[in-house]
C-alpha cells in the first residue's frame, strides 16, 4: 500500500515539471550524437605530444587543447586578441572549422538544469530528480508484485489498454530512470558544493629558467611522450609571455604541471574519490562520450510522457469508478456491511448495485473500503467485495486488510466473500480466497461459500445475486449497469446455421466492417454485444480480427436467452450495437513457438480465428470436440482447407454423440506422446469452452505434466496457458 501510494502521488505531483525535464533531456541526448558524428577521433595509440606539434603548426597562439567525451579535439586560442575555438583533426592538425554549441541545446540545457531560473531553478531540479529516483524504485517494486517477480518481468502484459501502456513504458524507463536520476543528484551535490571535488587547494608550482635556457618542445617532454590522446582530457600550453608558466595536464586519473625547460613533473594531483564518482555521474546523466547510452537515455525521456499519462489515466478511472453510495447507514445503526477492496474502482460499481438491492429492502446498510474493516454487533450480514492485483497481490489501500480482520473481535454476523479478477492470472482471486480462509480461521460464520467473479462480468454478478436472494429469503433486486464504451452499429452480413448437437441451435454471424468507430481487434478479443432494452452487454469471443475485414462470431442460442436469442433472429442487414473489448491474456502473442489450441462446442470460435489469421503457417494444433458432427461441427468446412494450405498443422477432433465418440480431454490423454512434445518445445496453449470442459483438460494436463516435473500453474505462471471460458 505505502509503495502504492508513493508511486501515485508522487507521479501526479512532480509529473509536470518531471515531463519538462524529460522533454528537455530527450532533446539534449542528441546532442551526444552529434558530437559523435562529427568528431574526428584520434588514433587510439596517439601520444599527446604528437598531437601538440601538430596543432601548434596549424594553430598559432593554441593555450589549451580539449578532448571532448566524444572523442573530438578542441584548441582555444587568441588571434589578434580574439578568441577562437576551434575543431582539429588529431591526424595531421588540419582545422575542421569553428566549434560553439549551438544556441538551441545551450538554451535547452539551461532549461533543463535550472528551469531558467538560477539557483531556484536547480534545487527544484534537484528535488524532481528526488521524486524520480523514489518514483522509479517504487515503480520497479509494483512492477514486479504485478508481473510475478523478476523472471516472468519480461512476460506478457495483461489489463486495459491504460495498464498495458503503463506497464511497457515502465519496463523501458524504470531501471534507466533509476540510474539517470541518481546521476542527477550526484551532479546537483556538486553544484551546490556539497559532494567537494577538489580535496586540496593547487600546488604552488613554477618552471624554473637557468639564464637563457630555451623552453623544451612537446616531443621532449616525458609526461607528454608517455601519455596517450585518449587518456587526455585537458592539456594547458604554458603562456608565451610567461616564463614561470608551466604545462598542465589533466587526465581522469588527475593532473599533473610539468616545468616547461626541464621536462620534469613538477606536481600530480590523483583525482579524488568525488570527482571519480561526478564523473561517472556525468557520463550516466548525459551520455556523453557514450552514444549508445545516449540513445537510451533518449528512449527513457521520450517514454515518460506515455507513462505520465498513462498513469494520469489510471488515477481518473479509479477515481471516477468509485461511486457515491446513497443511503449508506453510519456504521453503528446499520444491519447490513459491504466492505470492498478494489484495485482501479471497477468493484465499487458492483458494490454500489448490492448496497441500493438491499436499501430497497429495507435494511440499514454501511458500505466503506475494506481497510476500515470493524464489525459492531448490530450488524446481521457482512459481505466482502474483494478484487485481486497482479500475481496474488490485495489491491492497495486493502494491504493490511488481512491483519485488520484477526485483531477485531468476532461477532454474530454472517461473512459471505465474493471475489473479483482474471482467470488469465495464475493467483485467479487469490486475495479473496486468503481473505475467505482468515475469515473461517478466525470463526466467523458464512451465508454463502467463496464465489468467484471473471472480469467484472455482469452475468455471474447477476446468479450470485440470485443465490444470495435464496439464501436471505428476500427478492433482491440488483441492477448492475457497467460503464460502457460507446457502440458502434454492426450489420449483419451473412450467417451460418447449425441445429444443434442437443436441441441448442447455434449460429455463425458475420457482420461487415464499420468504416470507423472500432478499434484495432484481434482473434480472441471480445465483443460486447447489448440487445435492445438491456444495459449489461453480453460478451463473445471474435474468431476474425481487424485484417479479416469483419466481425465475427459463433452464437448458441440459450433458453431464455435474451441477447442470443436477439442474435439468432437477426436477417442479413440488421444491425446490433457493440463495442470492442480487448482480451490481452488470451489473445496470441506474436512468434514462432507452436501453439496448441484445445475446445469444445462453440469455444472454437476463437480458435479459428487464431488459425484463420496464421498466414506465416506457426505449428498450430487443434483439439476439438463437439456432440454430432452433421449437426454442431463449427467451422467443419474451413478447417480441413486450412489444414491443406498450412494454417493448420494438425486436426484432432472427437464427437460425443457418435459411436465410439467421447471428450477433447480424452483424445489429449490418447496424444499423450505429441501434446507433451509440443509443450517440451514451448508451446502455447488456449484452451476455450464451458468451464466442466476446461477443468477435464486441466486435470489431463496435469496428470500428463506431473511425472516430467511440470504442471499447469507454471505454464499459466509463463504467461503458456490461457483460457476463455463461459
Amino acid at each position: 500500500m505505502v509503495w502504492r501510494q508513493i508511486h501515485r502521488w508522487l507521479g501526479l505531483v512532480a509529473g509536470a515539471l518531471a515531463l519538462v525535464l524529460a522533454i528537455t533531456g530527450t532533446l539534449l541526448a542528441l546532442d551526444p550524437l552529434r558530437n559523435a558524428w562529427q568528431a574526428a577521433s584520434p588514433a587510439q595509440d596517439l601520444p599527446v605530444a604528437t598531437l601538440v606539434q601538430r596543432v601548434q603548426a596549424s594553430v598559432p597562439g593554441a593555450e589549451e587543447i580539449r578532448h571532448l567525451p566524444s572523442g573530438g579535439i578542441v584548441v582555444h586560442a587568441f588571434d589578434n586578441g580574439q578568441a577562437q575555438a576551434l575543431r582539429v583533426d588529431p591526424a595531421d592538425g588540419r582545422v575542421l572549422g569553428g566549434y560553439e554549441p549551438s544556441l538551441l541545446p545551450r538554451w535547452v540545457k539551461n532549461l533543463h538544469r535550472s528551469l531558467l531560473l538560477g539557483d531556484a531553478g536547480r534545487m527544484t531540479a534537484a528535488v524532481v530528480a528526488l521524486a524520480m529516483l523514489v518514483l522509479s524504485v517504487s515503480g520497479l517494486v509494483l512492477l514486479l508484485r504485478r508481473m510475478g517477480g523478476w523472471r516472468q518481468l519480461a512476460g506478457s502484459v495483461r489489463g486495459t489498454l491504460a495498464q498495458r501502456l503503463h506497464v511497457l513504458a515502465g519496463r523501458v524507463i524504470l531501471l534507466v530512470l533509476a540510474v539517470s536520476a541518481a546521476a542527477a543528484l550526484v551532479m546537483s551535490a556538486a553544484t551546490f558544493g556539497l559532494l567537494p571535488l577538489d580535496a586540496v587547494a593547487e600546488p604552488d608550482v613554477a618552471s624554473s629558467v637557468q639564464g637563457s635556457q630555451a623552453a623544451l618542445r612537446a616531443d621532449q617532454l616525458p609526461l607528454l611522450q608517455e601519455l596517450r590522446v585518449q587518456d587526455l582530457r585537458k592539456l594547458n600550453l604554458p603562456a608565451a609571455d610567461d616564463p614561470q608558466d608551466t604545462w598542465r595536464v589533466t587526465t581522469a586519473q588527475g593532473q599533473g604541471w610539468v616545468d616547461r625547460y626541464s621536462g620534469q613533473t613538477l606536481a600530480w594531483q590523483d583525482a579524488t574519490a568525488a570527482q571519480r564518482v561526478h564523473d561517472w555521474a556525468l557520463l550516466l546523466h548525459t551520455g556523453e562520450g557514450a552514444w549508445v547510452w545516449a540513445l537510451v537515455l533518449g528512449a527513457m525521456g521520450a517514454s515518460i510522457p506515455l507513462f505520465w499519462t498513462t498513469g494520469v489515466v489510471l488515477w481518473w478511472q479509479a477515481r471516477r469508478n468509485r461511486p457515491r453510495m446513497a443511503n449508506n447507514s453510519p456504521l453503528a445503526q446499520a444491519d447490513s456491511l459491504i466492505f470492498v477492496a478494489s484495485e482501479g474502482g471497477t468493484t465499487w460499481g458492483f458494490a454500489q448495485a448490492l448496497h441500493a438491492a438491499l436499501v430497497a429492502t429495507g435494511q440499514r446498510v454501511h458500505t466503506t473500503a475494506l481497510e476500515h474493516w470493524r464489525v459492531p454487533p448490530t450488524a446481521r450480514q457482512v459481505y466482502v467485495l474483494a478484487a485481486t492485483y497482479g500475481d496474488g497481490q490485495p489491491p492497495a489501500h486493502a494491504a493490511r486488510a488481512l491483519d485488520a480482520i484477526t485483531r477485531q473481535p468476532v461477532t454474530g454476523a454472517q461473512v459471505t466473500v465474493l471475489g473479483f479478477g482474471d482467470r488469465q492470472f495464475p493467483a485467479f482471486c487469490a486475495f479473496a480466497e486468503a481473505l475467505e480462509q482468515t475469515l473461517r480461521t478466525q470463526g466467523w460464520p458464512a451465508l454463502l461459500p467463496l464465489e468467484r467473479i471473471h472480469q467484472q462480468s455482469a452475468q455471474e454478478f447477476a446468479r450470485w445475486g440470485r443465490v444470495l436472494s435464496q439464501a436471505l429469503g428476500q427478492a433482491l433486486q440488483i441492477d448492475y449497469q457497467p460503464r460502457l464504451p460507446r457502440t458502434v452499429a454492426l450489420t449483419l452480413a451473412a450467417r451460418q446455421d447449425f441445429p444443434g448437437g442437443a436441441g441448442e441451435p447455434a449460429a455463425i454471424l458475420r457482420f461487415a466492417l464499420p468504416a470507423r468507430g472500432l478499434p484495432r481487434f484481434a482473434a480472441g478479443d471480445l465483443i460486447g454485444i447489448v440487445a435492445p432494452g438491456q444495459a449489461v452487454p453480453r460478451y463473445y469471443s471474435l474468431a476474425s480480427g481487424t485484417r479479416d475485414g469483419f466481425v465475427e462470431i459463433c452464437v448458441r442460442r440459450m433458453p431464455g436467452g435474451v441477447c442470443s436469442s436477439h442474435l439468432h433472429a437477426l436477417q442479413a442487414g440488421d444491425s446490433v450495437q457493440a463495442f470492442i473489448r480487448p482480451n490481452p491474456g488470451f489473445v496470441l502473442p506474436a512468434g514462432r513457438a507452436p501453439v496448441l489450441l484445445i475446445g469444445a462446442g462453440t469455444g472454437v470460435a476463437p480458435l479459428a480465428g487464431f488459425i484463420r489469421d496464421n498466414t506465416r503457417h506457426r505449428p498450430m494444433h487443434l483439439y476439438y470436440g463437439a456432440r454430432h458432427p452433421e449437426r454442431d461441427f463449427y467451422f467443419g468446412t474451413e478447417l480441413p482447407s486450412w489444414q491443406a494450405d498450412g494454417r493448420l498443422a494438425g486436426l484432432h477432433t472427437t464427437f460425443s454423440r457418435t459411436p465410439g465418440g467421447g471428450y477433447v480431454q480424452e483424445i489429449l490423454r490418447r496424444d499423450a506422446t505429441q501434446v507433451l512434445a509440443l509443450i517440451a518445445q514451448g508451446a502455447l496453449v488456449r484452451v476455450c469452452g464451458s468451464r466442466a470442459m476446461a477443468q477435464g483438460v486441466a486435470q489431463v494436463l496435469d496428470a500428463l505434466l506431473g511425472p516430467q516435473g511440470q504442471s499447469l500453474a507454471q505454464l499459466k505462471e509463463q504467461g503458456r496457458y490461457a483460457e476463455d471460458l463461459f
